[in-house]
């Protein structure tokens, strides 16, 4: 169990970089799962069975974020009680915010798993790949609650500056499919629904791996009492429920840019689905950084910390560029390579080639956004993060891959979301650097006029009361 908030103390740059790093390449391998079965379904010669984990991996793409959200709540709740040394607070909110996520998870099972034919269709799957699609996603969704178990997992001991363990539980389920899917795939001659079960035997064991590094480890999930999750799950709300409406903003536009790209027939709908499998991958680092730098955040701000807040703000952009430039540049050299590797045709191929070459570098102006998002997220704003990344997900992709594809063809879908993220990015992050401002001057404000040295005075009013329970 940890006896300081070591995340208020050092170089925010090394715990920026610990941080995201161990947390990407623990996302790199939860995504790696629906990149290896792009991959190995691939190697079967059939253009329907991609296009099929394409559809089926927009849905899950959804039930994922949902996951995330409730790891976000987790990770805020916890880091501020430990940043101010209250760790019975930090073990009563752990606990309840896994209940709460058990909870939900299970709900969302059980009201999509009959409508996912409705949904494949609604988002343009058709034919053979819709019915590929159907059974592959019936399959693997059932495993959301254990992905819901690894992601607060996760979240829990990032918030307690774990970087290492947090990353193991997500790290362990891509290594699981990467052994089981030729198995269930080849050998046993499952195709597409053996990809669907090896996932979900990947995405059982991470409920492992962060039982043990929670429970065993840090002994961080407190008794249950039904009277305080029911007293917590208003407070736990307040976070969950903008954050989940912030990350089904990308899974709706990942929708939208599906359902316009399949106008364009097959090929392209096989390039954008081979492109969202690489880019978690590839960009991993840059998707990691909300969860990284939340918990820095968290910290620092229940420690009154702000002059470390301004220094994780500007050591994440810095981290940011300087990843964006080697990654782009190794996706550059890579585009051929991803080509063969996927067995692409002409059509997929060019659209591969296209983003690898003028979109991807758009990813430095994403990270912006996730470092305003985190900022919102954990400082008392979650509504902001829901508007800004909304205002992405539709404003920022719906007309803009419409007008572009009108000039461009297919590639123009690419640009516009392209596009996008540039002026979203740079609104966002302006946003949430203004926004610490004004919180330090509150801070500043309380203590001059009541020698108080609490952040909990300083909370915008429109999150004051539920967060005030917080600690």
């Amino acid at each position: 169990m940890p006896n300081s908030a070591k995340l208020t103390q050092g170089s925010t740059f090394k715990h920026v970089v610990t941080m995201s790093v161990t947390s990407a390449l623990g996302l790199m391998c939860m995504f790696l799962v629906d990149l290896v079965d792009m991959l190995f379904l691939s190697m079967l010669g059939e253009k329907e069975a991609v296009a099929a984990v394409g559809f089926a991996s927009t849905i899950m793409f959804f039930t994922v974020s949902l996951s995330i959200a409730v790891s976000i709540a987790a990770t805020a709740l916890v880091s501020r009680a430990i940043g101010e040394h209250n760790i019975e607070l930090a073990k009563r909110r752990a606990v309840n915010v896994l209940a709460f996520g058990i909870l939900f998870s299970s709900a969302v099972v059980w009201f999509l798993w009959p409508k996912i034919p409705h949904l494949l269709l609604f988002i343009g799957a058709n034919g053979r790949a819709l019915d590929l699609a159907t059974s592959y996603l019936q399959i693997l969704i059932l495993g959301m609650p254990a992905v819901m178990i690894g992601m607060i997992g996760s979240g829990i001991m990032r918030a307690l500056g774990d970087a290492k363990r947090a990353m193991y539980a997500t790290m362990v389920g891509g290594l699981v499919n990467a052994v089981l899917d030729p198995i269930f795939i080849f050998a046993l001659g499952l195709g597409v629904d053996g990809a669907a079960i090896a996932s979900l035997f990947a995405r059982c064991s991470m409920v492992v791996v962060a039982y043990y590094g929670v429970v065993q480890v840090h002994k961080m999930l407190g008794e249950f009492d039904l009277m305080d999750f029911f007293k917590d799950t208003r407070s736990i709300a307040m976070i969950a429920v903008p954050a989940m409406l912030t990350n089904l903003s990308s899974p709706l536009a990942n929708a939208i840019v599906m359902e316009h790209t399949s106008s364009f027939g097959d090929d392209a709908v096989a390039a954008v689905a081979i492109i969202g499998r690489i880019i978690p991958v590839v960009f991993g680092g840059l998707f990691a950084l909300s969860g990284a730098v939340g918990p820095i955040l968290g910290q620092n701000y229940g420690a009154g910390r702000f002059d470390r807040m301004y220094q994780t703000v500007s050591s994440a952009v810095i981290y940011a560029l300087g990843y964006c430039v080697l990654l782009c540049w190794v996706l550059y050299v890579s585009q051929d390579w991803l080509v063969v590797v996927f067995n692409a045709s002409s059509g997929t191929a060019d659209l591969i080639r296209f983003f690898a070459t003028f979109v991807s570098f758009s990813f430095f102006f994403q990270s912006l956004l996730f470092i305003a998002i985190a900022t919102f997220n954990n400082l008392g704003r979650p509504l902001n993060s829901t508007m800004l990344n909304f205002g992405r997900a539709t404003l920022g992709t719906w007309p803009l891959i419409i007008v572009f594809s009108w000039f461009m063809g297919a590639e123009g879908i690419l640009f516009g979301q392209a596009i996008g993220s540039v002026i979203f990015g740079c609104v966002g992050f302006y946003t949430a650097r203004k926004y610490i401002v004004e919180l330090e001057q509150r801070y500043e404000e309380s203590k001059s006029s009541s020698g108080t040295t609490s952040t909990r005075e300083v909370m915008p009013s429109g999150a004051s009361t539920g967060f005030d329970e917080l600690i």
